[in-house]
């Protein structure tokens, strides 16, 4: 993808399409994902420093596993305005654009409900493992969303309703027990790519209207910064509103996927060429004025899990860093071979986040999840972390040469 690229299809999280280009968008998203299985993986391990976990709520600090779902959050923003470019390229209808948007909002929202639920389910009222549901649903989501090739549409048909048919099975039969009976799906907590889908259709409510007005993602990257930090002051109040009312929630999420849109227009805005000394002083200006704010809004905390104005800030100011360093490395200096693995999660991302999660239930249901009781302390923790990272990657890889490719 570049200034005056048409589009090739590798896809991210959310499935927006990036250009081969510039590779290094691919790669910055292929590495965030090896960092979280790694980071996942790590959280079962015992005895390591506070700086290899998520900080307590009540702790203003930040580690670098804080910072791993933001930065998917600021990549799902760079890939957006060349996604809705190319789309409304091919079809000019806005009203498909939006229903292609809900779509894919609502896609990622049912598999970030399956994988929240798994631990949930009442396995004796449902007559079925809740490994066993877990899969099936994710069997369904792979069946309706792996990009299949043209020939044999018949063929492709009948997957893609089985997949639905899986998925709408997996819901119909789910309970879970309550104090006093029984209840259906628990949404309170969508996981992360349900938060994704909600973040990103927030962040096109913005950015789909004003899109011909150079400025306005800035624009709007303020407003929202302004907005979350409101809320973490407590002059506005969400205590009785859902997300599910609210896409924007405190703001914070949002402003991340803004951030990335942002940088996506240095980079990526085909009006006018700009060299790429150019673009990479841009992009590190916007991460030094994102750390200077969030320095000066230290006061409101610093915290994923209360979503605070500096955690979303200084978050933005390290991708606009890895990714100018990035940039320079593969797409100026033309050096990506060193990065061949992590190239395929970045286009094949979806399926690669699935994965680790399909190994997971796939050990609960078997009984062998050897590697989950040992090696899970200190440095052995470590290593059987990064064993399993790459161990993911190249299961992801395998897939992708197999054209097993997930896309919403």
């Amino acid at each position: 993808m570049s200034s005056t690229a048409a589009v090739t299809p590798p896809t991210g999280i959310a499935g927006q399409t990036t250009s081969s280009r510039v590779v290094s968008i691919d790669i910055f998203r292929g590495i965030t994902m090896a960092v979280m299985i790694f980071v996942n993986d790590l959280d079962s391990v015992h005895g390591l420093s506070k700086w290899t976990y998520h900080m307590p709520a009540r702790v203003d600090a930040m580690t670098y596993v804080d910072m791993v779902f933001p930065a998917f959050l600021f990549i799902v923003g760079m890939s957006l305005p060349l996604a809705v470019r190319t789309r409304l390229r091919r079809d000019p209808s806005v009203g498909k654009l939006w229903l292609h948007i809900v779509l894919r909002s609502l896609a990622l929202l049912i598999l970030g409900l399956i994988l929240a639920n798994a631990d949930h389910c009442d396995a004796k009222r449902m007559h079925l493992a809740p490994d066993l549901w877990a899969l099936l649903g994710l069997a369904g989501g792979i069946l309706l969303w792996n990009v299949y090739p043209d020939r044999r549409p018949r063929l492709v048909a009948a997957l893609r309703w089985t997949g639905a048919a899986l998925i709408a099975f997996d819901f119909a039969i789910f309970r879970r027990a309550i104090p006093g009976g029984e209840a259906w799906i628990k949404f309170s907590y969508p996981e992360i790519l349900g938060l994704i889908g909600f973040a990103y259709f927030a962040a096109c409510l913005l950015y789909v209207p004003t899109r011909r007005w150079r400025f306005a993602p800035v624009a709007w990257l303020a407003i929202l910064v302004a907005y979350n930090a409101a809320c973490c002051a407590h002059w506005i109040s969400l205590r009785h509103v859902t997300i599910y009312e609210w896409p924007f929630d405190n703001g914070a999420h949002v402003s991340l996927v803004m951030a990335g849109i942002v940088t996506s227009l240095i980079f990526l805005d085909g009006k006018r060429a700009m060299p790429p000394a150019r673009k990479m002083m841009l992009c590190i200006g916007l991460g030094i004025l994102s750390f200077a704010a969030g320095w000066f809004l230290r006061p409101l905390g610093i915290s994923k899990i209360r979503a605070t104005p500096t955690w979303a800030l200084w978050t933005v100011a390290a991708c606009c860093g890895l990714f100018t360093l990035l940039y320079w490395v593969c797409d100026v200096k033309k050096r990506t071979r060193w990065a061949w693995l992590v190239r395929t999660a970045g286009s094949n991302t979806l399926l690669t986040y699935l994965i680790p999660d399909v190994y997971y239930f796939l050990a609960g249901l078997t009984g062998t999840a050897w590697l989950l009781e040992h090696w899970n302390h200190g440095w052995p923790g470590i290593v059987r972390a990064l064993a399993f990272t790459v161990s993911m990657l190249l299961v992801s890889h395998a897939a992708t040469r197999a054209r097993l490719r997930m896309q919403l």
